[in-house]
């Protein structure tokens, strides 16, 4: 979509290729398009320049997709230009390559670097529906985990995995008051047309209850990292407006696509449902109107001394570009002029460690990495930047002789940060290497992100794992007799895409996301038939719960096709005593009676239509 005669709106549009199969990432490189199809990763490419791809290449195949909306997806580069790609939950992949196959179950990430032709799992945790990856000035990745409603720095998360052991999830960053799900798409401010004291500060956006994007300042804490939450930066009162993607356009503007559909769910509605809209969507730009657009950094036929001075700009997504282009030029002649480049920067000026790190990004995307830079990265007195340099030592050991000292020397480190990246490349490594690392980091002061990290690292190198969901203990209300129903309820009620996604694992809902609390509520506690029937066939519409107005634009998923009657009778037996509730056991002879009753209703109830039924206590 072009914008030809500059009025702000787009007036051209070109397509560059049809007949996709529900693309739900793609990643532009020197050498064309990356695009998820399916159970392959495509490359398209245009060979005769005229904006129409002419070649379509399966680059790698065996991802699975049986759950289309959870196939990979949100792809984006880290500095290098490798691709990372999020996988959702209930997926079995099994995808061959030159190195050997790569295996991944239930939720996480890869990382793809196409010059090498290399996939690994790069993290396997317990998540949903990873929609969004992005990453910071340093080189830092953070993702969005939709279902939790979590925002997580994925660096903790990197461990090398154990097939089907997920590695520990690291800490949510956003407050829980300031939760709201799903969440998709990501983004870091940094533009000189948006005000000074936000850049930095995270975007993300929202498509049920919240219609909206909403900012959070990022704030160092120990090793890692924490949130708070700015502003909203915009909502929207149209019922159908879902903001999936927002990025930082050249000029400094802010650009978000709004997939803009009345019906999202797909456990709640047919995926051929004639309401599901495939003509409507809209793409928004966002400006600051008192603070004039950023000049456009000349990218598209520069030569190469001013792309390396594209480097120094402040936007993110300029260098994200500008590295892309330089990626695909000639690698001997980037590289002299990059040693050039490097020998003539002002060692005196504050941003020095920063522009350093720039270019050793660029010759680690060329596959050219040069050891020294390294160790003099690992030099500096800024912990990004030393963080900076041993991820890249990660990725590039048959480059740097001396990688075990280097490592050796990072797990020692004063900050925690660095410590991090020693642990988590340590983790790749052969076990006599890996263990001399994870001994010399055991001997240091570990916080509370070092700490799950590294017991979770020397669980996996056995084999195990630490992140078993604990069982609550039986509260002291209810029947020992009830024990095992109730332990069951809570199985249930935990797993990935049933309760405790929407109303989350305290019970007490997103009011923001319009996903009511069950707890202390006449909705659970009050009309056994009632809550049933609800269950068993699903709720839409308006609904009052504790006072609060919910518009109940989502439905609530009918389970009478997923559980049984004795485990809907355990679940709801579970929210009726969990979250301090105090109600009566739910029998399965209850469930059966009623689903008896009701087996020809093909509908969701409204909450009215229940009231009326069965009125409130």
């Amino acid at each position: 979509l072009e914008d030809t005669d500059k009025d702000g709106k787009a007036d051209k549009q070109t397509t560059f290729d049809d007949g996709l199969h529900l693309p739900i990432g793609f990643e532009l490189t020197h050498e064309g398009v990356y695009v998820s199809q399916g159970t392959h990763l495509v490359l398209l490419t245009d060979t005769d320049n005229d904006d129409k791809a002419d070649q379509r290449e399966i680059i790698l195949s065996g991802f699975d997709d049986h759950d289309t909306h959870h196939a990979i997806s949100a792809f984006t580069t880290d500095p290098s230009g490798a691709i990372y790609m999020g996988e959702g939950v209930f997926l079995h992949t099994n995808v061959e390559t030159a190195y050997g196959p790569v295996r991944a179950t239930n939720g996480g990430f890869y990382r793809y670097n196409p010059n090498k032709r290399h996939l690994e799992r790069t993290a396997q945790l317990p998540i949903p529906n990873p929609w969004g990856i992005v990453f910071d000035a340093w080189g830092q990745p953070f993702f969005l985990d939709t279902s939790g409603p979590a925002l997580r720095w994925m660096l903790p998360g990197t461990l090398k995995p154990v097939y089907g052991i997920s590695t520990t999830n690291p800490s949510n960053l956003i407050p829980e008051e300031d939760r709201v799900r799903p969440t998709s798409g990501l983004e870091i401010i940094s533009s000189r047309h948006f005000p000074d004291e936000v850049q930095g500060d995270i975007l993300l956006n929202n498509t049920i209850g919240f219609l909206g994007t909403r900012q959070h300042e990022v704030i160092d804490e120990g090793t890692g990292y924490k949130m708070r939450k700015r502003l909203d930066l915009l909502q929207s009162s149209d019922r159908n407006f879902r903001p999936v993607d927002l990025e930082f356009a050249p000029d400094g503007s802010l650009f978000l696509v709004d997939w803009h559909n009345v019906l999202i769910g797909h456990m709640q509605h047919n995926a051929r449902d004639p309401m599901r809209d495939h003509v409507h969507g809209r793409i928004y730009r966002i400006t600051y109107p008192s603070r004039p657009l950023v000049s456009p950094a000349k990218i598209h036929d520069a030569g190469i001394p001013q792309l390396l001075d594209n480097l120094k700009l402040p936007e993110l997504r300029t260098r994200y570009r500008t590295r892309r282009e330089l990626h695909g030029r000639d690698p001997l002649e980037v590289m002299h002029q990059l040693d050039l480049w490097v020998k003539n920067l002002d060692q005196n000026d504050s941003n020095y460690w920063q522009w350093r790190m720039e270019a050793l990004w660029v010759s680690w995307g060329l596959n050219t990495i040069k050891a020294e830079w390294v160790r003099e990265l690992l030099e500096s007195d800024n912990y990004r930047v030393r963080a900076a340099a041993i991820r890249s030592i990660r990725y590039n050991l048959d480059k740097i002789p001396d990688y075990l000292g280097l490592l050796k020397k990072a797990a020692l480190d004063t900050h925690g940060r660095v410590r991090m990246e020693a642990l988590t490349t340590a983790s790749w490594l052969d076990k006599p290497e890996k263990i001399s690392i994870y001994n010399h980091i055991e001997n240091q002061v570990l916080d509370d992100w070092l700490t799950p990290a590294f017991l979770t690292a020397k669980a996996l190198n056995e084999g195990k794992s630490l992140n078993q969901k604990n069982k609550e203990s039986i509260p002291k209300h209810l029947d020992p007799g009830l024990a095992e129903v109730y332990l069951k309820g809570q199985e249930i009620y935990m797993r990935d895409g049933h309760c405790n996604s929407c109303h989350q694992p305290n019970g007490k809902g997103l009011k923001d996301a319009g996903f009511p609390p069950l707890v202390n509520t006449d909705w659970v506690l009050d009309n056994d038939q009632r809550l049933i029937k609800l269950t068993l066939k699903g709720l839409m519409g308006p609904i009052t719960v504790n006072g609060e107005e919910y518009p109940g634009m989502v439905p609530m998923t009918p389970f009478g096709g997923l559980l049984n009657d004795e485990e809907i009778a355990a679940v709801l037996t579970y929210i009726r005593n969990a979250f301090g509730n105090n109600g009566d056991a739910i029998a399965p002879q209850q469930v059966e009676t009623i689903r008896s009753e009701i087996k020809d209703r093909k509908s969701f109830y409204s909450p009215d239509e229940l009231l009326e039924e069965h009125p409130l206590n």
